[in-house]
């Protein structure tokens, strides 16, 4: 793929809509002043100071926030509870410009969160403390599945690309239980103008045609059952094929610094790693691929140029330290010249 023909697929982006559905998480990370420390008089522990609160949108979330860095149009549906939590994350998707209208409230669910404590001053590297999780552990109740599915049949006319976001590990107690997936099959089936993509942590092998973006390590568990944090190459291509053959849509496996794997009907391709220097984080791998696929494909690109296009996103978000306000497409570019400068 040329540059020409990547920026005509980056300019398209901008008449998509996307339709992000999963599990969302609000990230609320507290920057710790380490040169001010109280005590309780109560117990005579440490009161951390907090200097300042950033809520940022995690895990289903964050896909939403990079499809907006790309430039589409995008609309959040998702379970939140009817709390502040449940408030802060409506209020910072709306704030990148994420239609959260469609959330659906329930008011026996905590909404899904992350307290992040960070240790941050001007004479250290800043350090994250160990996290507070908070979701709910029980099973979803049909009749919020029941709201989830209308909204989803409703929206799904409105939108070029559903991202399903799997990403609660406890069974059948997030967005993604066996009955959603098996609309978002059925879904997939009668509407063949729209691209149904899926990502999951732990349950990758149970989506029916939908395309898998997955990681190595998931894609072959979700076949072989084998655990391997680093399998080589030659077993991941047979397990996404293996995929490919449940799911009837192609799989995209993130390599992390091996590149990218693609395997559709046409067969297996391979895109190798584009060159970064720097520190990198392998975290936003994932996200970045999948975004920047259904980004890519709702611009009527092919299944090897959206691959070509997902590898410099991936590229481009390995070398950042967030996802907001950042001009991905520039970078995105950037990464093509890094690339392509010694051809």
């Amino acid at each position: 793929m040329d540059e020409s023909r990547l920026q005509d697929i980056l300019l398209c982006s901008a008449h998509a809509r996307v339709l992000v559905v999963g599990d969302f998480v609000l990230n609320r990370r507290l920057q710790v002043d380490p040169a001010h420390v109280e005590y309780s008089e109560e117990t005579g522990l440490p009161a951390h100071q907090v200097a300042a609160v950033n809520m940022i949108p995690g895990a289903a979330g964050n896909i939403a926030v990079i499809l907006r860095a790309l430039g589409v149009g995008v609309t959040a549906l998702g379970v939140i509870g009817d709390d502040g939590d449940g408030y802060e994350l409506r209020r910072s998707l709306r704030q990148r410009g994420i239609d959260e209208r469609a959330m659906v409230v329930a008011a026996n669910r905590y909404t899904p969160a992350s307290i992040q404590p960070v240790i941050s001053s001007a004479t250290s590297v800043p350090y994250e403390l160990e996290r507070l999780d908070i979701r709910s552990r029980t099973p979803m109740a049909p009749s919020t599945t029941t709201a989830l599915i209308e909204r989803l049949r409703a929206l799904v006319t409105q939108v070029h690309a559903v991202i399903v976001v799997d990403h609660i590990a406890e069974e059948e107690c997030g967005v993604v239980t066996s009955r959603l997936r098996l609309e978002i099959a059925d879904l997939s089936a009668r509407h063949r103008d729209v691209w149904f993509l899926a990502t999951s942590h732990y349950r990758v092998g149970l989506f029916r045609r939908a395309m898998i973006v997955t990681d190595a390590r998931e894609c072959v568990r979700a076949v072989y059952a084998n655990d391997s944090g680093n399998p080589p190459l030659a077993l991941v291509g047979q397990a996404a094929e293996q995929l490919r053959q449940r799911t009837g849509k192609p799989v995209i496996v993130t390599l992390g610094v091996r590149g990218m794997l693609g395997v559709h009907e046409q067969g297996m391709i391979h895109a190798p790693p584009v060159p970064i220097t720097g520190p990198i984080r392998l975290t936003a791998a994932n996200d970045s691929a999948i975004a920047a696929m259904a980004t890519a494909l709702c611009a009527g690109a092919t299944i090897d140029e959206a691959l070509e296009m997902s590898n410099l996103a991936v590229a481009a978000m390995m070398r950042q330290a967030d996802t907001d306000e950042m001009a991905l497409q520039s970078q995105i570019i950037a990464m093509w010249w890094a690339y392509h400068k010694n051809e």
